[in-house]
Order: C-alpha cells, then sequence, then structure tokens
C-alpha cells in the first residue's frame, strides 16, 4: 500500500511529518529513502518537533545515530550515508538500538542491507520534476501490517496542507 504527496516546501513538510507523528507508536521503524538535499533530515526534524523535542535535529551523518530522549519515548535518528560496510552497525551496538521499544528514523537504510531489520514504514523523498527547485514528492510505503495502517489512515485523512497526487 502506498500513498504519494507533493510537498510544496518545508512548511508542508513539517505539516506532514507532524501528522505521521501522532500516527506512529513507541515503537516503530521508518527508512528515509531519497537523494542528498531531497528532505530526509528536514522531515525527520519535524518529526521529532511535532513529538516534544525543543532543542536542535541535526543530521548524524558522522556520529550515524542521534539519541533522543522524550517523556514518552526514545527516538534514534540514523544516517548511514557515510557507512561503508553494514557490519560497522554491529560495533555501535545497533541491534540494541532495533531490539528496544524505541522509533527509529533511518536515512540511507540501503547502506545498512543485511543488518537492518525490515522497515514498518518506507518514505521515499525525491525532487518534484515539474518543480525540482522547490517541490518534493512524498511516496508512504506500508512495509509491515503497522505501516499499512499507517498509509491507509494519512491517505484517508484530507486535513494535510500538502497538495495530494
Amino acid at each position: 500500500m502506498s500513498y504519494r504527496l507533493i510537498l510544496s516546501d518545508e512548511a508542508a513538510t513539517q505539516a506532514v511529518s507532524a501528522q505521521l507523528a501522532q500516527l506512529l507508536p513507541g515503537r516503530a521503524l521508518l527508512y528515509l529513502e531519497g537523494p542528498l538535499g531531497a528532505g530526509k533530515t528536514t522531515f525527520s526534524r519535524g518529526l521529532l518537533h511535532a513529538l516534544g523535542h525543543k532543542g536542535a535535529v541535526k543530521s548524524p551523518t558522522y556520529t550515524l545515530v542521534e539519541p533522543y530522549q522524550l517523556a514518552t519515548r526514545q527516538i534514534y535518528h540514523f544516517d548511514l550515508y557515510r557507512l561503508t560496510d553494514p557490519e560497522e552497525l554491529e560495533f555501535i551496538g545497533g541491534r540494541d538500538y532495533f531490539s528496544a521499544d524505541a522509533l527509529c528514523l533511518v536515512e540511507w537504510p540501503e547502506r545498512g542491507v543485511g543488518f537492518l531489520p525490515p522497515a514498518d514504514l518506507q518514505l521515499q523523498l525525491d525532487y518534484d520534476v515539474e518543480d525540482p527547485e522547490h517541490s518534493r514528492t512524498l511516496t508512504l510505503h506500508g512495509m509491515s501490517p503497522l505501516g499499512r495502517s499507517i498509509v491507509a489512515t494519512m491517505s484517508v485523512d484530507k486535513k494535510l496542507s500538502a497538495d495530494e497526487k
């Protein structure tokens, strides 16, 4: 099950990430895919802020993972762009992150193939072919029963500030 949106700007990206944040249980695994600059970290930032994080959200490109302890949940934000071997995740205790009762956001999950567990939700961010300088497309793919339920809920909810496509 999939659902596609056009995100006209950063505010639209944050609005959709805030809507998704309200649908996520305490434990879920999200893959964020797309080319450099497509909005993966912007999406993560909006989601974290919607869940109650008050501080800065930076891309964990060099640290591989940034933990966020919120009042109601633990969140781990991964950026695997600089990962050269999926086994590096073992050295940082990756299995503990993914087996914990936590929300995990993984940018560049294709770099962790063979180590990462299957995602609940895959988010594909791309440049909009009609307006690549300003707009992005977001396609949500439900990869588990939880992910399919989230996609179904978002596709029915017509209160989105982004434009449906």
